[in-house]
């Protein structure tokens, strides 16, 4: 098993990804710390393990309200003894997002205290509970939209991958020398719920985009969850600061 004795955290574990991904980590050996702003969704994801053999709790908290992340990792510590990945997973991605001139304060706030406060919070209480097991590995979550311009614009989401990135640059440099490994991923087009709904419903928004991509088709959730194995696991100990762009080729396509 790739993942034997790791202790895995993993935040939006009750969504579609986050789900897939507690899932495949726990058939690989780990034992999982499901968290979710939803307490049901995360319960439901550690059944799912348990049911399967696994081990796993849930744990509901709002990445997003650091008290809340500290008692996620003092539980899972607690629960399993160490702490040997993170998988900063969770983000949102509002309909109300835009163009600079046009999101209303309160969306960027929003979109900015999910996806990097919330990841802040995660490493700010992780890191030491990784440092005392002797390293790990972080996976941070950002976009392709981090790395291209987009004509229907996304500009607190973007933004927000955008800190992503550099955030795991910089986390990779300071704990690098301590056998913390912190990598992103950056993904094209996924075929979540969210996406697939909208676009079921628009043939021609569905077409334009997949002609942006030279694969032919949008992502699937495996495609990254199998990066994220790989960076959990210690087939990738020479791995970090790295952007791994899963994309089917988009950010490659001039036309």
């Amino acid at each position: 098993m790739r993942l034997r004795d790791k202790v895995a955290l993993i935040t939006g574990a009750g969504g579609s990804m986050g789900r897939l991904g507690a899932s495949a980590f726990a058939r690989e050996g780990a034992r999982i710390v499901a968290v979710d702003v939803e307490a049901g969704a995360a319960e439901a994801t550690a059944a799912a393990i348990t049911r399967d053999g696994g081990r796993a709790i849930a744990v509901r908290a709002d990445v997003a309200i650091e008290a809340q992340v500290k008692e996620a990792v003092r539980r899972g510590v607690g629960e399993f003894g160490r702490l040997d990945v993170l998988y900063n997973n969770a983000g949102i991605f509002p309909e109300r997002d835009g163009s600079v001139v046009d999101i209303d304060e309160p969306v960027w706030d929003q979109v900015m205290a999910v996806n990097v406060k919330g990841i802040y919070f995660c490493c700010k209480h992780g890191i030491p509970e990784l440092l005392r097991g002797g390293g790990g590995s972080i996976i941070n979550v950002a976009s392709f939209v981090a790395l291209v311009g987009c004509t229907v614009p996304q500009d607190a989401y973007t933004a927000s991958k955008g800190a992503v990135i550099a955030l795991t640059k910089s986390l990779a440099v300071q704990f690098g020398p301590k056998q913390i490994r912190t990598n992103a991923i950056a993904p094209g087009p996924i075929e979540t719920p969210l996406l697939t709904s909208w676009l079921l419903n628009n043939p021609e928004a569905k077409q334009l985009r997949l002609n942006r991509i030279p694969m032919g088709r949008f992502g699937r959730p495996d495609d990254i969850v199998n990066l994220a194995l790989y960076l959990a696991s210690d087939e990738s100990t020479w791995v970090n600061g790295s952007v791994i762009v899963a994309d089917g080729g988009i950010t490659s396509n001039y036309f």
